[in-house]
């Protein structure tokens, strides 16, 4: 397998002039998604936790609706990329092949395998989990986010996406080069643990667009940060299905736009004299 990451030469130019160097960049490959011998869609894609990136993939995009659908991974290394060849079980095979569909997306795309805008804009999950964070777990969240990105620490040009718990920390966490990517990654990894996003902080570094608040809602996550700003349609959809959106979550503060009853703030105790 590929490595995620590749040490090339470079030139930089600084005030002195240009200067020959080295940078440390991300891999990015071909992903193609089979399913019992029908093409799905080619995503370009970080070459680590492949795996992940099926069984996430799979569910976020209602392709399956747990991981004992699947009955067969094979991870295929081919000199022009890797296929994700997978085998469903029945009656989902035949459910499958019923809406078959061919799509290749660019880097991060998140309409794969779509077809029509009924499809594009179809109405993800309701979340009723009534638990609450306060703004100290959000700043907490994203700190130890951070502290797990080790391909973005020496490149600084892939996404990260995480699940955070009061009391447990980081649960899984994974990077991309595709923010979209980056989330299917985290949802199969979940899935492998069986553990579902109820009362977590789902954590993005990208900005929210409806894809991801889709595919969060498929996990199942009930607070959705990100540190930049979301668009109006994800706004729109993450209050429809009850997510509290929060954004520009930044070491100085974040906005919540969606749902802010779910953040408390941090009792204070005065000493009376």
């Amino acid at each position: 397998m590929l490595a995620p990451t590749r040490r090339v030469e470079c030139k930089a130019w600084r005030a002195c002039g240009l200067a020959g160097g080295e940078r440390t960049i991300p891999e990015e490959t071909a992903v193609a998604f089979t399913y019992n011998g029908s093409s799905y869609a080619v995503m370009m894609a970080t070459p680590r936790d492949l795996d992940d990136f099926a069984l996430g993939f799979s569910l976020t995009e209602g392709i399956v609706k747990s991981p004992d659908e699947i009955e067969s991974l094979e991870i295929i290394e081919e000199s022009i990329g890797v296929e994700l060849r997978m085998r469903l079980t029945e009656p989902h095979a035949t459910a499958f092949r019923e809406r078959r569909r061919y799509l290749a997306g660019p880097t991060g795309c998140g309409l794969c395998g779509i077809e029509s805008l009924s499809e594009a804009m179809r109405a993800p999950a309701t979340i009723t989990d009534d638990s609450t964070v306060t703004p100290k777990d959000i700043m907490t969240a994203l700190d130890a986010l951070y502290g797990h990105q080790a391909i973005n620490q020496t490149t600084r040009a892939v996404h990260g996406a995480a699940l955070y718990r009061r009391g447990e920390g980081l649960v899984a966490a994974r990077e991309d080069v595709g923010r979209h990517n980056a989330l299917d990654k985290l949802a199969g990894a979940l899935a492998r643990k069986g553990v579902s996003g109820c009362g977590g902080l789902g954590l993005l570094t990208s900005r929210l667009s409806v894809e991801l608040v889709q595919k969060a809602a498929a996990i199942g996550i009930p607070v959705l940060v990100a540190i930049s700003a979301p668009t109006a349609l994800a706004v729109r959809t993450a209050d429809a299905c009850g997510i509290t959106l929060v954004a520009v979550a930044r070491s100085d503060g974040f906005e919540v736009f969606t749902h802010p009853t779910r953040i408390k703030a941090e009792r204070t105790f005065h000493v009376l004299a």
